[in-house]
């Protein structure tokens, strides 16, 4: 008897089959590598976080708190909110998820705007959603009527945006708030770099969503946690869709231990804005075009001496980083990005062989 062919693929939903997966930045294997693609913080997390894990070790056989309580309770206290406005995720990416989960279908859009953080797109196409793009100006300020006239019930807005690094101001995204009819998401994933946020319209505007992680300025991007803030209301939606434990013990521990030590926090914070501002004043000697970076990334458009740039420019550079063991990232599929590269921001030395590396393109590009 012969067994007919099996495909577990083509079982799987229609939309499911033609997915394209979201794919992250490179994580190399074996060491030597400068790492600057993927926003990480180039300093070890605080020091309170190993001992906070580490006495978590003997409760593994246990379940974590549900809802992740002495972690909320500390979020809340720390942005001033009550704790029934917090909700934490497995990263800010799962708090996304829910909202795609609980907003998203076939014939209800949710807006993002292009060019921004692709994961948006991709949680949306899992979801079978309808998808609404939105083109933001060469000038990356914030369309505003664009967005409203989606009448979508969701909007994801990173903002400071990614990869661009350029924060919309307070009052376009106040003027959005004032007129859009669905929940706008204010994607803080690297607010801490930028110079205001969204966390201060919070209490006028019930249709705002903040969300913010501890995998970039905090430095604990391996444990994975995040958390949103906004109304009551739309935390215990979103708690009804959560996984039950969906912040391990080790997590929680960890995150919470992070959050209450701000002297170190403040003090990270203050390097990686240092060293971005004299990596900035480097490539702006080169004459290479760099928008204004609130975030720990710069996005910066590369020149050959003869002051050429371009798609192919930027894929030269970056071939020839990638040989010298040096990770940044491109994004050759949008015009506004395509001839630009975004490098993160790492130690001093780190930027020096960076530099060292683009001085040796250069004279030879």
């Amino acid at each position: 008897m012969t067994i007919p062919e099996f495909d577990p693929q083509q079982l799987a939903l229609p939309h499911i089959r033609s997915l394209q997966a979201y794919v992250p930045g490179v994580q190399p294997v074996g060491g030597g590598w400068i790492k600057l693609n993927t926003n990480e913080l180039p300093y070890p997390c605080s020091p309170r976080v190993a001992p906070a894990v580490a006495a978590e070790i003997g409760k593994l056989p246990l379940y974590p708190h549900p809802t992740s309580i002495a972690l909320r309770q500390a979020i809340a206290d720390y942005h001033n909110v009550k704790a029934d406005q917090v909700i934490v995720g497995n990263g800010s990416d799962d708090v996304i998820n829910l909202l795609v989960r609980a907003y998203s279908s076939p014939e209800r859009g949710v807006a993002v705007t292009v060019p921004s953080y692709s994961l948006y797109q991709t949680l949306i196409a899992i979801q079978n959603g309808k998808l609404q793009e939105v083109e933001l100006p060469p000038s990356l300020e914030l369309p505003v009527d664009a967005l409203v006239a989606t009448g979508a019930p969701l909007l994801f807005l990173t903002s400071p945006n990614a990869p661009t690094g350029v924060a919309f101001s307070k009052d376009s995204v106040e003027s959005l708030l004032k007129r859009f009819s669905g929940i706008v998401v204010l994607d803080e994933a690297y607010v801490d770099f930028a110079q205001w946020s969204g966390v201060e319209l919070l209490a006028s505007y019930p249709n705002l969503m903040v969300t913010r992680t501890f995998s970039k300025s905090y430095g604990l991007a391996g444990l994975r946690v995040g958390y949103a803030l906004g109304d009551a209301r739309l935390v215990e939606l979103l708690d009804r869709l959560r996984d039950s434990y969906n912040v391990d013990r080790l997590a929680q521990a960890g995150a919470l231990a992070a959050l209450l030590d701000r002297s170190y926090h403040a003090e990270v914070i203050a390097k990686v804005k240092a060293t971005r501002t004299v990596f900035l004043r480097s490539l702006a000697l080169r004459g290479w075009h760099t928008y204004p970076s609130q975030t720990n990334f710069v996005f910066t458009r590369p020149e050959t001496s003869d002051g050429q740039f371009g798609l192919n420019i930027a894929g030269s550079l970056f071939e020839h980083l990638y040989n010298s063991r040096i990770l940044i990232r491109k994004f050759p599929n949008h015009p506004l990005t395509a001839p630009y590269l975004r490098i993160s921001i790492g130690t001093d030395a780190q930027m020096d062989a960076l530099n060292e590396i683009i001085d040796q393109w250069q004279q030879n590009a």
